[in-house]
């Protein structure tokens, strides 16, 4: 139990060290030399506005002045043209630099939210690259397309799409056996979760309640020890002494799984005139639930050596291994991070004297 301690306190330390600097260092390079960039690259442009605008007035100016030489117009009304021309473009370099000063102080008080135009023939697209940032939390973490297209914000978006990564510790609680003699290596078998999944608010005016929803691939692999070896003897799966020094003695599991959790936890509303947005960047959040699916695949690998020779031997779905898989699941955690487990209900193998239910711990990442 000492060392199942010891690694869970592992687990919680890096859970936390996670979630107080991931947010904080998310897209730190980009935001630094890119806001640098545009800036100087606005400041610029205020020259460039100046030069263009002087050159615009050098053509009006020769415009009027082919003007009086054919006789169209008077000397008088040829100055009085040359006086508002150059009003005219005094008030366009006015109003330029005052809209680029308003871009750089935009760009100085919002520094986690970078936006880049790109305009072409009948057309014109944006970058946009958000951290996540709470006043941002309903747009795509990276956009690349149409300036139209990401202009038109839905009024109330109550389904949101995520992708579930997890990772951490793997076991299996035996009947009739302490976690301390599992004959699995606590400190080497290990699982990994990928999937897909969608968040939806329960109710119209709260975000209290949320449902999540999706599909997920469990990688869930046992470290052999004591030089044991998995045996199927008609159907009947024991661990036995292999009669050479094993190497390496591993079995993974593979399922497709189903996951549905019910989520709570606090959030804040941002209200804009044409929408608004639940956010829940940096809030606390729990889930609790349940998922059920299919074992896809198992694999033993050994590794040895005989006779000098190093040898690999791989046996596939020779394990008896339950074909459905159900089980409980939680996470608790602060923004995209959580602490995370799941526990098998359905046994790892079928029609087994002693039952041996998977168990997870781990840290769990949800990308929004």
């Amino acid at each position: 139990m000492k060392t199942i301690t010891k690694y869970l306190s592992i687990i919680v330390l890096c859970f936390l060290f996670t979630v107080t600097q991931a947010q904080e260092k998310q897209l730190d390079s980009v935001r630094t030399n890119y806001k640098e960039l545009e800036i100087k690259k606005l400041i610029k442009s205020k020259k460039t506005v100046e030069l263009k605008e002087r050159e615009f007035l050098k053509q009006d100016i020769t415009a009027i002045n082919t003007r009086l030489n054919t006789g169209e117009i008077t000397l008088s009304r040829a100055n009085n043209l040359k006086k508002e021309a150059a009003k005219k473009r005094a008030l366009n370099i006015e109003n330029h630099i005052a809209i680029i000063d308003n871009e750089i102080a935009l760009w100085n008080r919002n520094d986690k939210f970078y936006q880049l135009d790109i305009r072409s023939e009948g057309d014109r697209k944006m970058i946009r690259i958000g951290s996540g940032s709470k006043e941002n939390s309903g747009d795509k973490l990276i956009f690349i397309g149409k300036e139209s297209k990401d202009a038109k914000k839905k009024y109330d978006k109550r389904t949101y799409n995520d992708l579930v990564f997890a990772f951490g510790f793997n076991n299996a609680l035996i009947e009739g056996q302490s976690l301390d003699n599992s004959p699995y290596k606590i400190g080497g078998s290990g699982f990994i979760e990928l999937g897909y999944d969608w968040k939806r608010r329960i109710f119209k005016d709260s975000n209290f309640w949320r449902l999540k929803y999706g599909f997920s691939f469990q990688w869930n692999k046992f470290d052999l020890k004591d030089n044991k070896f998995l045996v199927n003897t008609d159907g009947i799966i024991s661990l036995e002494e292999f009669p050479a020094e094993l190497d390496k003695a591993k079995f993974r599991t593979t399922n497709l799984v189903f996951p549905f959790h019910i989520e709570f936890g606090p959030s804040n509303k941002i209200d804009k005139k044409k929408f608004f947005r639940y956010s829940n960047y940096k809030k606390l959040r729990v889930g609790l639930g349940a998922y059920a699916g299919f074992n896809i695949g198992s694999m033993q690998k050994l590794k040895y050596k005989e006779g000098g020779n190093k040898i690999k031997d791989k046996k596939h779905r020779d394990f008896e291994v339950s074909d459905l898989v159900y089980g409980l699941s939680g996470y608790l955690g602060v923004g995209s991070s959580a602490l995370y487990i799941k526990y098998d209900l359905s046994p790892v193998f079928k029609n087994q004297s002693k039952k041996q239910n998977n168990i997870s711990v781990g840290l769990r990442i949800d990308l929004d």
